[in-house]
């Protein structure tokens, strides 16, 4: 069989290295995009050991004619849009730059992929924040859309464009609607490794009190490295299916924060602190999910729970800090 050769737009980011990673090893040939691949370090490609295995190069979402130059030049069998602006948060500072990078650029992307002529296969980076606040109802795919940041509204506008097209043109394309995904290559910024980042310090003893906003939050928190592997199996399917991707198990931002601190046995009450200013203009105050459909269609199914992810990444930040891990055994 020849090689596959795939096209990851947004390869510098945490989902984005994992697929490239988890493509190398199944034998693809790896094609990268960054807005500038001359000044991006590509720090998570490095950390995974892969930056020499991989083909990168510049391109601008907001440029039609750049990316269809590029699908032409790369021939890919797949694309996997990843990029755009990944922040709920900052979307809300950020509220035209998240559309444009999310939603203009999807719309970008589909119509490159169908002026080339070219037999290719088209994966969009979906989130669970298109349903808003659940409840304690768990969404499906057939749950409607209430979105409450800019991100959100993104992601809802990117969604639909990418059904018209696989409606209108017959295209392979679908959507991965995925739950919070951790890793130990989330950047500061989100709340988890800003969590982790606190409890790593003060199990060094070089620990600050830790300022959150709203602990009442519930989110479905997965593993990144196994979620990218249902994002691979999506295109592998004989027909293009929209999916929830998630663990299927939500939990309060409280519990994450206490486990992480358990981990050094310490209180998290002793070390965290309320800051209002960090709440959102509107936010999820639960966030429950069903991805039975996943299973049923991929045979994909979630491995790790998010105990076992809070570990996990406490051992990566401790390592990377230059301390021992707390266990023997570490998944970066």
């Amino acid at each position: 069989m020849p090689t596959k050769r795939a096209l990851i737009c947004g390869i510098s980011g945490q989902d984005g290295s994992y697929l490239a990673q988890l493509l190398l090893k199944q034998g693809y040939e790896v094609y990268g995009t960054s807005r500038d691949a001359e000044v991006q370090k590509f720090d998570n490609l490095h950390r995974l050991k892969i930056f020499d295995q991989v083909r990168l190069s510049s391109l601008d979402p907001k440029d039609p004619s750049a990316i269809l130059a590029a699908l032409r030049r790369i021939k890919p069998d797949e694309i996997f849009s990843l990029a755009g602006q990944t922040s709920v948060g900052l979307s809300f500072e950020q509220p035209v730059e998240t559309i444009e990078s999310i939603a203009v650029a999807t719309l970008n992307l589909l119509e490159a992929v169908r002026l080339s002529n070219l037999d290719i296969r088209l994966y969009n980076a979906g989130s669970s924040e298109i349903f808003g606040d659940t409840g304690h109802h768990r969404a499906n795919e057939d749950s409607p859309f209430r979105p409450r940041s800019p991100y959100a509204v993104a992601k809802g506008s990117a969604f639909w464009t990418v059904a018209n097209y696989r409606e209108a043109y017959n295209m392979y394309a679908c959507t991965g609607i995925l739950s919070n995904h951790e890793s130990p290559l989330r950047p500061y910024r989100f709340v988890t490794r800003k969590i982790i980042h606190a409890v790593a310090l003060t199990s060094l003893g070089q620990g600050t009190t830790l300022k959150l906003g709203n602990l009442d939050i519930e989110r479905d928190w997965g593993w990144a490295p196994e979620y990218v592997e249902a994002i691979a199996l999506m295109l592998h399917q004989p027909t293009p299916r929209d999916l929830i991707i998630a663990t299927g198990q939500s939990s309060r931002l409280t519990d994450f924060v206490a486990t992480a601190y358990g981990l050094i046995n310490e209180d998290w009450r002793n070390h965290v602190v309320h800051d209002n200013t960090l709440k959102r203009p509107t936010d999820i105050a639960c966030s429950r999910l069903d991805p039975a459909r996943a299973f049923t269609e991929l045979g994909w199914r979630a491995r790790h729970t998010v105990k076992e992810v809070t570990a996990q990444m406490l051992d990566a930040e401790l390592v990377h800090l230059g301390a021992p891990a707390l266990s023997s055994s570490l998944t970066t």
